[in-house]
């Protein structure tokens, strides 16, 4: 590992675990030192991976990168989801530059806006410029589901946008070699207005991934088996997730081939070198190692031409050089051809992974919409049953009142009966009372009855009566005698 002024911000003298964030601005030139981390090889391609889904509401996504450390060479720091330091800020992911023979390393940084990061595709919304993946409204953060994995988890400040590159891959440095890109005025302006250094939970994340050496680049081939995780500094459990590939290239990288001796045999020479005060010195001796490496390995690939156009012209004659020109023309054309085929493929796998996580939202909502729906009918069938309950108890009261009825009419029953029995017993009471009134006239009328029966016996009497008449002197009037009792000669009896 080599210091040279790189001009890369670094803050000194600040603690990790201090309570207010601390922005670093170009007026802080008290603060803030040139420091760089060159290395005189390339770091390892970005591995293919999946996002682990969001532990929660407010995380953001911090992409995962190769670091380096002088013993072990490069190593793969997880990308993770993390709590940003402060509301509004968005991260810079950091990025390899290859620069004068050497790349150097750009740290990540926190602020308003996302600044240059190489144009690396480190994939789900850093797609190489900007961020896709969401943004920030007042105090709450909007998540694009296109490219955030939001599984399990209650979040409803969603949008869908579409995101063509939403797998990281590719180059993980820029420059000669690796991704041509050249940072804007607004990203430039993004590195130096205020910024705020990498958290404490980061710094967790990487230190973790530099203790495991599973994670060194010529340990897993470029394909870690912790290439990302839900929480910092977690690399086991159910929130870690495997890269599903190297990336394209890593067989032919040194760094994974473990082609480390002559970095870190300059990097001993150059310490050595600045430890006795000489780091013009130093440099000036790395320049020149690194001038003869590289005329060396110019001068081999010259010779391999040279013996490849020496045996075409041993079994070829000259006048079909051209042809094996030709040949080696659409040799060429065919291994662009393969690598546009690559890349259309890869694309057509991210539209497959988009449709895929589209559907699988799709599949979510359903599932969610059918959880409403049979808690909305339990919730009604709840309701019926306490009605029915309810409208059952009332008729259990209603039957309780009409026995409680019954059974006051049945105490009250003998006491009615004889209250209307008391009416009809009146007259017959009326009767036995006037008996014996009515006895002693009948006992007249039956002493009356043998008179009047004995009445005709006196008959006699009645019929000489006219005779005792006639014997009487004539009166005056008519001469017509008169029975006694009566002028119509009737007896009355």
């Amino acid at each position: 590992m080599r210091l040279s002024p790189y001009f890369i911000p670094v803050v000194l003298g600040l603690s990790l675990g201090a309570a207010a964030p601390v922005f670093t601005t170009p007026a802080q030139a008290g603060v803030v030192i040139g420091v760089g981390i060159t290395v005189p090889i390339a770091p390892p391609p970005i591995p293919i991976y999946e996002q682990p889904p969001i532990p929660g509401p407010g995380y953001l996504w911090t992409p995962g990168y190769w670091a380096y450390e002088e013993e072990g060479g490069y190593y793969w720091v997880p990308g993770t989801w993390v709590e940003p330091p402060v509301v509004g800020v968005l991260w810079t992911p950091p990025y390899w530059g290859f620069e004068g023979g050497y790349y150097g390393f750009h740290s990540g940084y926190w602020g308003p806006t996302v600044g240059f990061y190489g144009g690396i595709n480190y994939g789900f919304g850093y797609g190489g410029s900007g961020f896709d993946g969401g943004y920030w409204r007042g105090g709450d953060f909007q998540y694009n589901r296109s490219v955030t994995n939001i599984r399990n988890v209650n979040i409803t400040n969603v949008y869908n946008r579409r995101v063509v590159n939403v797998r990281p891959g590719g180059a993980a440095f820029n420059g000669a070699g690796g991704v041509q890109a050249r940072a804007t005025q607004a990203q430039l302006a993004a590195a130096r207005n205020a910024r705020q250094e990498a958290t404490a939970a980061q710094i967790r994340n990487r230190e973790a991934a530099h203790g495991d050496p599973q994670m060194r680049a010529a340990a897993n081939r470029g394909r870690p088996a912790v290439a990302a995780t839900a929480r910092p500094g977690e690399l086991k459990g159910p929130g870690v997730v495997a890269a599903r590939a190297a990336g394209r290239g890593a067989d032919r990288s040194a760094a994974v081939r473990g082609d480390n001796a002559a970095a870190r045999a300059d990097n001993r020479a150059a310490a050595h070198d600045r430890a006795a005060g000489r780091p013009n010195a130093a440099r000036a001796e790395a320049n020149a190692a690194r001038n003869e490496r590289g005329a060396a390995a110019r001068n081999e690939a010259r010779a391999a031409r040279t013996d490849n156009r020496g045996a075409v012209a041993h079994h070829t004659p000259p006048n079909r050089e051209a042809a094996a020109n030709r040949a080696a023309a659409r040799h060429e054309a065919g291994a662009n051809r393969a690598t546009a085929n690559r890349q259309a493929a890869d694309a057509r796998a991210d539209r497959a992974q988009t449709r895929a996580q589209a559907r699988t939202d799709h599949a979510s909502a359903r599932g969610q919409a059918r959880a409403t729906q049979g808690q909305d009918r339990a919730a009604a069938n709840r309701q019926a049953a306490e009605a029915r309950a309810q409208h059952a108890q009332t008729r259990s009261g209603a039957a309780e009142h009409r026995q409680a009825a019954a059974a006051q009419r049945a105490q009250h029953a003998p006491q009615q009966r004889a209250a209307h029995a008391a009416p009809r017993q009146a007259p017959q009471q009326r009767q036995a009372h006037a008996a014996p009134r009515q006895a002693p006239q009948r006992a007249a009328q039956q002493h009356a009855a043998p008179q009047r029966m004995a009445a005709p016996r006196q008959a006699p009497a009645q019929h000489a009566a006219p005779h005792v008449a006639a014997q009487r002197p004539t009166g005056g009037g008519g001469g017509q005698q008169h029975p006694a009792g009566g002028g119509n000669g009737r007896e009355h009896h």
